[in-house]
């Protein structure tokens, strides 16, 4: 089993940067593909980044390519999503989720098997 916590939500303001990051517990953590979502109140979830399980392939949708970057460091259990150019539509909560299927989508919220449980992120215009 893995637990997931996420942390570095907060404030900033349009144009400003963020760094999430999502600890993970458990020794079979780097077999495991990992993804961030986020949930705006009235919104669907939606995909923002995912990474493998070695960290040699990430998955950005194209609302965020350019601007979100994900990475993991095995050896700290931790997964990072860094956050730049910051705008107000970006305003959600974002989670992290982890995925033990090789072959499951990172781009369905239903590959996942853990999720936790957030960390919010404000963006002031």
């Amino acid at each position: 089993q893995v637990q997931l916590v996420e942390s570095g939500g907060g404030l900033v303001q349009a144009g400003g940067s963020l760094r999430l990051s999502c600890a993970a517990s458990g020794r079979t953590f780097s077999s495991y593909g990992i993804g961030w979502f986020r949930q705006a109140p009235g919104k669907e979830r939606a995909i923002v980044a995912g990474i493998s399980p070695t960290g040699s392939s990430t998955y950005v949708p194209d609302s965020v390519k350019g601007r979100f970057t994900i990475s993991r460091d095995n050896a700290k259990n931790t997964v990072y999503l860094q956050m730049n150019s910051l705008k107000p539509e970006d305003t959600a909560n974002y989670v992290c989720a982890a995925k033990s299927s090789a072959s499951a989508s990172y781009y369905r919220h239903t590959s996942y098997d853990y999720w936790g449980q957030g960390t919010q992120v404000t963006v002031s215009s």
